[in-house]
């Protein structure tokens, strides 16, 4: 599929491959930009992925065309990734309306690539029109995904322990809605439970300057309940900051976010893919473990000399 085959070049680290990664992307720059992208995050073992099939089966149902970005957890030692998503979506990996896209993480703080907000682009120059980022549920640091997307959903889970203490107030503070999971069975009644004890500390944060107040919702992706009321919160929300001006808002900051974002990786990059500089480091590294320099004075010197480098 030439989408997949264009997200695997702009996921490319090989040097050789930028210059028609980015004329792809400039390609695409007319045609981009018309679909919502929601993100989803919540801890592990919450259900994001059966809950992405069911609800990515509800939205092409209701006439949607779906991509899916499922974001994967890479080892810290073989930098590998299982990349098994499309065997827990498995009705939409049938589905010929919907598209998943597994990708490793590789060490990319935030629970996404560093590729993904290219990968958001060919989509929807694709065609797509609703765009799912899942994250690799890591934690405190899932809040990079809130800069990529238009809609921030956060699953949590009822009856796991002290609900308020489990989740971090950084990650709630930035959700523009909530949903419980697995709302079913024994768990129904926790559930409503949970659901009153956020919607009360939501209402304990300041309203945002966008004047969204963040809902609470329940819902069961095995059962297939609470679906069509999670994308009734969605759709209000687009309603709300489309008609203020907001969404709009939000979409330019996020552009400049990813400009900063990129300028910062292609130093890196350049840096150290200097064979000088591989050297200078390493030799720095040396000097630091055995105790004769300190680490902000070795940084501030390899600095310097990459700027005496890149002068020459």
């Amino acid at each position: 599929m030439v989408l997949s085959r264009a997200i695997t070049l702009v996921e490319s680290t090989l040097v050789s491959d930028r210059a028609l990664a980015a004329e792809v992307l400039e390609g695409c720059q007319g045609q981009s930009g018309r679909g919502f992208r929601l993100g989803i995050t919540g801890v592990p073992g919450v259900g994001k992925s059966t809950f992405i099939d069911a609800f990515g089966t509800y939205l092409t149902g209701i006439g949607h065309k779906l991509a899916v970005l499922a974001i994967d957890p890479s080892s810290e030692r073989t930098q590998g990734s299982i990349l098994g998503d499309k065997t827990r979506m498995e009705r939409l990996a049938r589905d010929p309306r919907a598209f998943i896209r597994p990708s490793p993480a590789r060490g990319s703080l935030g629970g996404v690539t560093r590729a993904t907000r290219e990968a958001v682009l060919l989509c929807e120059a694709a065609g797509f029109d609703f765009i799912i980022i899942e994250t690799v549920g890591v934690g405190q640091s899932e809040v990079a995904v809130h800069d990529m997307v238009d809609f921030f959903l956060l699953l949590m889970l009822a009856g796991a322990g002290d609900e308020l203490q489990g989740i971090k107030k950084g990650i709630m503070e930035m959700a523009d809605g909530l949903a419980i999971n697995k709302a079913d069975g024994d768990n129904a009644v926790r559930a409503r439970e949970a659901r009153a004890e956020y919607e009360s500390a939501l209402h304990l944060f300041p309203l945002a300057s966008h004047g969204w107040q963040p809902k609470v919702l329940t819902c069961s992706a095995i059962a297939d309940q609470g679906l069509a009321e999670i994308s009734e919160m969605i759709n209000d929300f687009r309603m709300v900051l489309t008609a203020n001006g907001w969404l709009e808002r939000r979409r330019k900051e996020q552009a400049l976010a990813w400009m900063h974002d990129t300028i910062g990786h292609l130093l890196m990059d350049r840096f150290y893919g200097d064979p000088t500089m591989v050297a200078a480091v390493k030799a720095k590294e040396i000097l630091i473990g055995d105790g004769k320099i300190p680490p902000t004075v070795a940084a501030t010197q390899l600095i310097e000399l990459y700027l005496q480098q890149t002068a020459q």
